[in-house]
């Protein structure tokens, strides 16, 4: 290969977004008003940003709130096909208690709604690939670990 020939490499885009629980340890999930699927709070990281700064910022954006971001629980390399490559960070959002949840508002009108649903009716609520990635993230935060995922989809050591 020339010095003036360029091997290509990837260039994802990235975004975050945080996993909230109620006190009957119930996950949170939102409706965007720009997709037909439930999904939790978070969107896309801009320049000059941080994961973590984009999931405080998409949280205070969406919900109107600002309770402490925990630790990471998921990174998913999660190419789409129409939207190009994308990792997706999972930050631990905590347990909201019902002081909080009173506060929630739509600040930015890219959500109509929040539900509570139990972490096992994901695959009736979300896309495939969302469901596997909060049940991925719901198990790592029980476990106190990180998890790397690839669709969704914990990948075999060795």
């Amino acid at each position: 290969m020339s010095d003036q020939e360029t091997v290509p490499f990837a260039q994802a885009r990235a975004a975050a977004g945080a996993l909230f629980f109620d006190e009957a340890g119930h996950v949170l999930f939102v409706r965007p008003t720009y997709k037909s699927h439930m999904d939790i709070p978070g969107g896309y990281v801009e320049p000059g940003e941080t994961p973590h700064q984009a999931c405080v910022r998409e949280v205070r954006e969406e919900l109107g709130i600002q309770p402490a971001i925990g630790r990471l629980l998921v990174v998913d390399w999660a190419p789409h096909p129409q939207e190009g490559d994308k990792v997706l960070f999972v930050f631990d959002g905590g347990t909201l208690d019902s002081e909080v949840i009173k506060q929630i508002r739509f600040a930015d009108r890219e959500l109509s709604a929040y539900e509570f649903h139990r972490v096992d009716e994901s695959d009736d609520l979300l896309i495939e690939r969302l469901a596997r990635r909060i049940k991925a993230a719901a198990t790592a935060r029980a476990r106190g670990e990180t998890v790397y995922l690839e669709h969704g989809r914990a990948v075999p050591a060795g």
